[in-house]
């Protein structure tokens, strides 16, 4: 079979080579995070408990006769960046040594490499962002009798919806490049992935919670 135009049997070693030396890195990299923030789960699971407690204690019914219209369904998005904020927020030193860990990166195949390269940005946005004020929000968008949402829910939930991701991924394309080394680690890295998404699945009832706790639409 001929090779494609451009390419030597030498530089397409070495592409592969250095395609599953990104692997390599990425796998790493990944585990690190996910093993961490298995770890700290407890972290999290409380912090997001003080999400709940601070609508509670703080704001309860602050969003009593709100309407169910795409104003709640915004609200609402910012009820849930206010809990994967929370949760998270201890993770960022780990987040942004990930993201120094697989900066460097390239790869060959474009798959991979949009698929990384998109994960990188959301998780990056998702780092820079402070916990949204929930409670003043609410008593703002009440105050005005409901009929706009704050700017600052507005402009919140327009960086954090789009960048919305888990902490941890591991690109269904980049398998192929994985070296025999490396597929324990992976598997390991996506067993705490599946682990991580299922507390997160867990704090759905959190979220309805905090909903009626504010008296809030989704």
């Amino acid at each position: 079979m001929a090779l494609a135009a451009g390419f030597a049997p030498g530089a397409l070693a070495s592409t592969a080579g250095g395609a599953t030396q990104a692997s390599a890195a990425y796998v790493q990299a990944d585990y690190a995070l996910v093993r961490h923030a298995d770890a700290t789960a407890g972290v999290a699971r409380a912090a997001i408990a003080g999400v709940l407690e601070g609508a509670r204690l703080e704001c309860p019914q602050a969003g009593a006769r709100s309407p169910q219209d795409a104003q709640s369904t915004q609200m609402s998005d910012e009820v849930i960046g206010a809990m994967v904020l929370s949760a998270i927020h201890h993770e960022f030193p780990q987040i942004h040594a990930f993201l120094r860990a697989v900066a460097p990166l390239r790869w060959s195949v474009p798959a991979v490499g949009s698929a990384v390269i998109s994960y990188e940005r959301k998780l990056s946005t998702m780092a820079s962002l402070s916990v949204p004020p929930l409670c003043a929000d609410v008593r703002a968008w009440a105050a005005d009798g409901f009929s706009a949402l704050p700017a600052g829910t507005v402009s919140f939930d327009a960086r954090f919806m789009p960048a919305w991701v888990a902490v941890g991924d591991l690109p269904g394309a980049l398998a192929r490049l994985e070296a025999p080394g490396t597929r324990a680690l992976a598997a390991s890295a996506v067993r705490l992935e599946e682990r991580i998404a299922e507390f997160e699945a867990g704090e759905v009832e959190t979220w309805g919670h905090i909903m009626n706790a504010l008296e809030l639409w989704p």
